[in-house]
């Protein structure tokens, strides 16, 4: 049974792609994406299988 490793991490709206490319490439995969405290972030959850 796979085990899973969570980060939540904050996503700037005018960098959204190199964040996210960032992030996949240390082998996150991005679950969802909400809105942050105020509306120039984005509040981004991701998980990886944990090893």
């Amino acid at each position: 049974m796979t085990t899973w490793e969570y980060l939540t991490a904050p996503v700037l709206i005018h960098n959204t792609k190199q964040i996210l490319d960032n992030f996949g490439s240390e082998g996150w995969e991005l679950v969802t994406v909400i809105p942050g405290p105020n509306s120039s972030n984005l509040v981004a959850y991701f998980k990886r299988p944990k090893q």
